[in-house]
């Protein structure tokens, strides 16, 4: 049991700081591979709609009505779906717009000079906060289901740590470009990410103790919700403006290819 919960640590970890890659792409290289990134976020939003839509959801349900019975447990499940939509939504509305870590910057927006300008730093300090916002339930999904199947964590981790890294430029580009200062830039960026493994801590002191199949089930539902939104409302925008030649869409594709030939060799 304690090796599970570190595996499950560790996912969570790996994830949240993929933020810290993102910022060293945007620090130490002098332009976007804008199909690359069209490709791994189309790639991420395809792991991510497929696990929930095909695997996390059914497994929420099967606990719910076996806890439920099968009406309540279907309920139950729908509710715990649009819940977490409805959660991930309320924080994006809480994230003032400039903050919005949805809004990807472009390594070509540095100009490597620090302009003082506190509006760039204030922006970027947004950003951190809104990343470490939705940072959070992610973190919360991703120990959860490592817990519960361990090859679905790292499907679920490695969904998580794609769409991490955009985010890590979206941290650092304003902060470098305000300050000058890669550290700043690049410390900023990487304590956005910490907030998953914290929703790691957070699930293992507060859920763990009462994981059942109703908790459990509410949760999975959740994370699904949140997952979906996440795809629909961030990663595929986002791909879709660095896109090119249909690159988002063969990403998409790619991703749910991907993730339904594991889920058949975890099996």
């Amino acid at each position: 049991m304690t090796e599970d919960i570190l595996f499950a640590f560790g996912l969570t970890l790996m994830a949240g700081l993929a933020t810290g890659i993102g910022s060293a792409f945007a620090l130490f290289t002098s332009t976007t591979n804008t199909r690359f990134l069209s490709f791994s976020l189309g790639f991420s939003a395809g792991v991510m709609i497929y696990v929930s839509m095909i695997e996390i959801f059914f497994k929420a349900k099967d606990a719910l009505t076996v806890a439920l019975g099968p009406s309540q447990g279907y309920w139950a499940t729908i509710g715990g779906f649009f819940g977490g939509m409805v959660l991930i939504a309320l924080i994006d509305q809480f994230v003032p717009k400039q903050g919005n870590p949805h809004e990807l910057k472009k390594v070509e927006e540095m100009d490597g000079k620090g302009n003082g300008d506190p509006a760039l730093l204030k922006m970027g300090t947004f950003t951190a906060l809104a990343i470490a916002l939705h940072n959070f339930p992610e973190g919360i999904a991703t120990f959860t289901a490592a817990l519960q199947d361990p090859g679905l964590g790292i499907a679920i981790a490695i969904a998580i740590a794609i769409h991490n890294i955009p985010e890590g430029i979206a941290v650092a580009v304003p902060v470098y470009f305000a300050t000058g200062s890669r550290r700043k830039a690049f410390k900023l960026s990487f304590l956005s990410g910490l907030s998953e493994p914290i929703g790691a801590l957070v699930a293992f002191l507060i859920l763990m103790p009462f994981l059942n199949d109703v908790l459990f089930g509410i949760v999975f539902a959740s994370v699904a919700g949140i997952m979906v939104f996440i795809s629909l409302d961030g990663l595929l925008p986002a791909a879709k403006k660095y896109d090119e030649a249909h690159t988002s869409i063969y990403g998409l594709i790619s991703g749910m290819v991907v993730m339904a030939i594991s889920l058949i060799l975890v099996i």
